[in-house]
């Protein structure tokens, strides 16, 4: 075979292999986009998806409270009560189910903490009010108030109304979005706070209870996402 012969088939050697090569990366090149398209078509999806279900807070209300013992002891910093709550939650969505999974009420007075129970878990439908299993606070705890607050105290139980008890909602909750159920995510705290409870003496209140509505905003947004 002569070098001419030898030379042309080098050159076409060559270039079938660089046709080969920009054929490779023809195909990785098409990969690639084809799954940036298939994962922004999806994040299109949910996104649309989400504004279509748009879904509204839950609705949180204090309906009832009893208070029938709330005594302060200066020396030991001590606080004794006995303290119930009723609550409602109002779940306004045509397409959205709330599974409550975990709930924790937690009880405050002039922002110190005081104690936190466990209430039942429950699972609510779409359009409906449920009422949540009462929370009951008895016991005591050791609490550090300022000078000011323990006027205040003395002050709110001569009147026999307390004006800063609180109570806080943790949950842990799935909801289903339409078909698309969530895995468990903890929504941002309830709170229901500046509760003015009238102290029952003598088997009466010494004033009407007014039904409180509770801070729920973002209620299916997960506080935990940003971790």
């Amino acid at each position: 075979m002569s070098r001419d012969h030898l030379s042309v088939l080098g050159r076409t050697s060559k270039v079938e292999l660089h046709g080969l090569q920009r054929s490779g990366r023809c195909s990785v090149c098409c990969i690639y986009f084809s799954f940036y398209a298939i994962f922004f078509s999806f994040v299109v999806s949910i996104i649309l998806f989400w504004i279509i279900i748009s879904p509204s807070s839950v609705k949180f209300h204090v309906t009832n409270v009893s208070l029938t013992q709330f005594n302060l002891t200066n020396n030991t910093n001590t606080l004794n009560y006995k303290f119930k709550v009723n609550i409602t939650a109002r779940n306004p969505n045509n397409k959205v189910v709330v599974y409550y999974r975990g709930i924790t009420a937690i009880l405050w007075y002039k922002d110190r903490y005081l104690v936190s129970v466990r209430l039942a878990p429950f699972d609510q439908g779409h359009k409906n009010t449920s009422l949540l299993q009462e929370a009951v606070f008895e016991g005591q705890s050791s609490i550090r108030l300022g000078p000011k607050q323990i006027a205040e105290y003395y002050n709110e139980r001569s009147l026999g109304i307390f004006n800063d008890l609180a109570v806080d909602l943790d949950f842990r909750i799935r909801a289903k979005f339409g078909r698309i159920k969530s895995v468990r995510f903890n929504p941002p705290i309830v709170q229901c706070r500046r509760l003015r409870v009238p102290l029952i003496s003598n088997g009466k209140p010494a004033a009407t209870f007014n039904v409180t509505r509770c801070s729920s905003s973002n209620f299916f947004a997960d506080r935990d996402a940003g971790d």
